[in-house]
C-alpha cells in the first residue's frame, strides 16, 4: 500500500477513470480513511495543478474544514491527500 499503490492507481492502463482511482486511493491509502466526500475536491485541485494555479480556493464538502475554513488552498489538498502520483 502507500505511494506505489497510489501510483499504480494513476496508471491509466488500469482502465480506471480518475474519480474511482482517487476513491479507491483515499479509502484504501489512508488511515482513517479520507471521506468519500472528498473525491471531488481532490479532482479540482489536480485540476488546478494541471492548470499552474496551486494557490486556487478549492471548496471544501459539507463537514470538512480546512483550518477552520470551508475552503483549502489546492496545494494543500495535494499534499495532505498524498496526490502526487497524479500530478
Amino acid at each position: 500500500m502507500g505511494s506505489n499503490f497510489a501510483t499504480d492507481l494513476a496508471d491509466y492502463d488500469l482502465g480506471l477513470d480518475l474519480s474511482t482511482a482517487i476513491s479507491i486511493h483515499l479509502s484504501s491509502n489512508h488511515y482513517p480513511p479520507v471521506p468519500q466526500s472528498m473525491v471531488m475536491p481532490c479532482i479540482e485541485a489536480l485540476e488546478a495543478y494541471w492548470e499552474d494555479e496551486t494557490d486556487r480556493e478549492i471548496k471544501m464538502p459539507e463537514g470538512v474544514s480546512y483550518k477552520g475554513l470551508d475552503t483549502a488552498p489546492a496545494w494543500a489538498i495535494i499534499e495532505q491527500h498524498h496526490l502526487e502520483a497524479w500530478l
